[in-house]
Parts: structure tokens; C-alpha cells; sequence
């Protein structure tokens, strides 16, 4: 058996490996290799040790979506992040330790990392180095399939780049000053500058045309009401969203599995309407990130009505739906849409009962989905659904509930009632049915 090695890069930050064995019958198999990677996160006053681990296990999914295996976690307990190093001395040198001993190619923050920072750990720990944009903006770069997505990603990376031209090409260092070192000095970077300046002007450029043209697209779809997912990443808004439209939306258990925008006509009842699935939003998505994807929310903005999908198995999901609401806020301008709370993914909902005889303050894994339900969720009504898209549990609950809302929409804009047709089964016997 005959091994070889190749490799071919897509982006600044990963570069994907390939094993080609040839086997003695000639059959050819190829077998990626992902990067092994280790995260490093800060234990503070702001994020105790339990909100640290729960960052770095998103920072772990994020890091699989991408392509790179986790191996370790290293955590420090610190009042703030070091200005040079991000963590402590000793840290980084266990750190750079274990990354020798163990063939690690990659070290992933959990926090963004400032120039001067990413330079000095590459220089003690000698490996790729990432912060969490960095990493999300590979994975945006991944998914990006249209135009728009693309031409988004685009200004966002160099909008990332821009303030980290020093260490992105090593032809960009300043020169030394002395006898014999005089000479143009920052000249190559201010060049350098400026044409990423010019870029990201021509892809706004570009972005405000392609928004145009949505925005006459959005004209021409006529006196449908419409409807917006929005969500976490991987809530199942995707799922949710085949299952309503019945289309083939890509959905896939990973982080960012949907980037571009997605429109479906919907028929509930005798009721018409279109459903928008958009990109999910996370913890600490930087405001550049957001501003490049303002966009591809247009649709989020221009919705009638708002469907917040939330993953209710998730132990922390109160606090995405913080995150939501406030990207909403940003985005929108304001909360005041109609608006269905649909906690997805019922069916894996688990739960640890408290023995009778122990005393100890109950925690968020002791609550069963009725107590949940009875909670600060009861105070929702009508505007609260739980389902689950995968298993198709109480789906026509949440059609009846996006009926009702679409419908008061419809209606509040077109009192004469000129485009709902009339339900097959209100014709009377003399009726033609056709």
C-alpha cells in the first residue's frame, strides 16, 4: 500500500490535508485529515468558570464546523486579559509546551485577539494562531454560496484584516532606522492599506446594488405577507423550515449550516405567505460581522410577522434568546413585530429529578418541560409554542398560530379581504367546487 500527501488551501486561515492511499488493487481512496487544534479561554469577574466552559464548547463546534479536531482545552483564571499575550506568562508556556509535544498545528481563543497580541504568541507558541472571528469568518467563507453571501464575507474579512496588515504579511514590517536604514518605511503598508480601503468600498458598492435589487424583488412579491425565521445558530430553523415549505432548505447539525437567505411560498388554511429562513446568530459576533450581514436581515426587518425558533433542550437558552433579542434590536430598530416563540426540539429535552429528601436549590437540569412551560413561558400565551421540527411534534398547533398572526396582518392591510381565497370546505352544496 502506497501513501501520498497533499494539500491545497482555501482560505488565510485553514488548509485542508488529504491522504491518497493506493491499495494493491489499484483502488484509489482519499481520507481528509482535519487540524488538530487546543482552545484557550479566561476565567474573570465578567465570565465564571461554568460560562467559560460553556463559550469553549461552542468555540469547539464552531471549531468542528470548520474542519479542526479539539484536542485540549487550557483555561486561566485572570482579573483581564494580558495586553501582550492574552494570558499569563506561565500559561503560555504550558501552553507552547503542550502544542510540541503533541503535534498541534492550530490554537484557537476564545476571545479576539489584537494585533499586537496574535503576533506575540505566534512568536512564542510558533503555530497557526485564531481568535473566534477568525474562526467564524472561515466557516462564513465555507458556506457563502450566492453572490450576495459571498460579496458579505468578502467585506467582512478585509474589514477584519484591515487593522492586522502588519502580521498577515510579513513584507509589511517596519524597517529598522539607523545609518543605512532610512528609507520609505511604512510606505508599503500605507499602500497596502489603501488598497484594501478601496476594496472595501467597491464590495459596498456592490452590496448596495445587489440590495436594490432585492428590495425590488421584495416590491414584486406582491401583498403576501411575510414571514421570518430567526433563531440561534443550529436551533433547526432550517428544519423547521423544509417542513413547512416543503422544500429542501440545507440543513445540517453544524454551526452556520445556513448562510443565504431563503424564501418559500406557504399555503396554511387559505391563507398564502412567504417564509424567509436567515442566517442564525451567536455569542460575541463582532460588530463588523454584523454590519456586513445588515443585508441579509433586510428580510428580518420587512417580516410581518417573526418566528424566534429556540433550541429549548439547550441548557443555557435563555440567554440565546437574549442574544437574539438584542441582534434583533440592532437590526430592526425595534421588537415591536408580531412575534411566535417556537421552543423546538422537545424530543430531546432530558431532565435529572430532585430526590425528595435532597434540600439543595434546584438548578436548570432538575426543571422538567412542564415546569419550564409553567414558568416565565406561561406568561407568552398564545404566543408560545413547543415542537419538534424532526420528530413533527405539534406542527399543526404552530401552523394554526402563524395562521391566526399572518392572517390579523392580512387582514389590518387589506380590510376588504382581496386576496384570501375562499376555503373549499365554506362552499355551500350550490357552489361549484373546483
Amino acid at each position: 500500500m502506497i501513501y501520498f500527501l497533499f494539500f491545497a488551501r482555501f482560505s488565510p486561515y485553514f488548509t485542508t490535508f488529504v491522504v491518497v492511499i493506493i491499495d494493491m488493487n489499484d483502488q484509489i481512496i482519499n481520507q481528509p485529515l482535519s487540524e488538530r487544534a487546543v482552545l484557550v479561554g479566561l476565567i474573570t469577574p465578567q465570565q465564571n468558570e461554568a460560562k467559560v466552559n460553556e463559550y469553549l464548547d461552542e468555540l469547539a463546534f464552531l471549531a468542528d464546523t470548520a474542519g479542526a479536531e479539539t484536542v485540549r482545552r487550557f483555561t486561566q483564571r485572570m482579573g483581564g486579559a494580558d495586553s501582550r499575550t492574552f494570558v499569563g506568562k506561565g500559561k503560555l508556556e504550558e501552553i507552547r509546551q503542550y502544542v510540541e509535544d503533541n503535534d498541534i498545528g492550530m490554537v484557537i481563543f476564545d476571545d479576539d485577539l489584537s494585533s499586537k497580541q496574535v503576533a506575540n504568541i505566534e512568536r512564542e507558541l510558533k503555530v497557526k494562531i485564531l481568535d473566534r472571528t477568525s474562526l467564524i469568518l472561515d466557516i462564513f467563507a465555507k458556506r457563502a454560496q450566492t453572490a450576495h453571501a459571498k460579496t458579505q464575507v468578502e467585506l467582512a474579512q478585509y474589514q477584519y484584516l484591515l487593522p492586522r496588515l502588519t502580521r498577515m504579511w510579513t513584507h509589511l514590517e517596519r524597517q529598522r532606522g539607523g545609518i543605512g536604514m532610512r528609507g520609505p518605511g511604512e510606505t508599503q503598508i500605507e499602500t497596502d492599506r489603501r488598497i484594501i480601503l478601496d476594496k472595501i468600498s467597491r464590495l459596498k458598492e456592490e452590496l448596495a446594488s445587489i440590495d436594490r435589487q432585492k428590495s425590488i424583488q421584495r416590491k414584486n412579491r406582491g401583498k403576501l405577507t411575510r414571514v421570518a425565521l430567526v433563531g440561534y445558530t443550529n436551533v433547526g430553523k432550517s428544519t423547521l423550515m423544509n417542513l413547512l415549505s416543503k422544500s429542501d432548505v440545507f440543513a445540517e447539525n453544524k454551526l452556520f449550516a445556513t448562510l443565504d437567505t431563503t424564501v418559500r411560498k406557504v399555503i396554511i388554511d387559505n391563507l398564502p405567505f412567504l417564509l424567509t429562513d436567515t442566517v442564525g446568530f451567536i455569542r460575541k459576533l463582532p460588530t463588523h460581522l454584523v454590519e456586513s450581514f445588515k443585508s441579509t436581515l433586510d428580510e428580518v426587518r420587512e417580516a410581518d410577522v417573526l418566528l424566534h425558533v429556540v433550541d429549548v433542550s439547550h441548557p443555557n437558552f435563555e440567554e440565546q434568546i437574549e442574544v437574539v433579542n438584542r441582534t434583533l434590536a440592532e437590526v430592526c430598530g425595534s421588537a415591536d413585530k408580531p412575534m411566535i416563540m417556537v421552543f423546538n426540539k422537545v424530543d430531546a429535552f432530558t431532565f435529572t429529578p430532585k430526590d425528595a429528601d435532597d434540600l439543595t436549590p434546584a438548578t436548570r437540569e432538575n426543571v422538567s418541560l412542564e415546569e419550564l412551560q409553567q414558568s416565565w413561558i406561561s406568561r407568552l400565551g398564545s404566543n408560545a409554542v413547543f415542537i419538534s421540527a424532526k420528530q413533527g411534534l405539534n406542527i399543526e398547533e404552530l401552523k394554526q398560530k402563524i395562521y391566526e398572526k399572518a392572517k390579523e396582518v392580512h387582514l389590518s392591510r387589506f380590510p376588504y379581504n382581496d386576496f384570501l381565497f375562499q376555503k373549499y370546505d365554506d362552499l355551500t352544496p350550490d357552489e361549484p367546487k373546483e
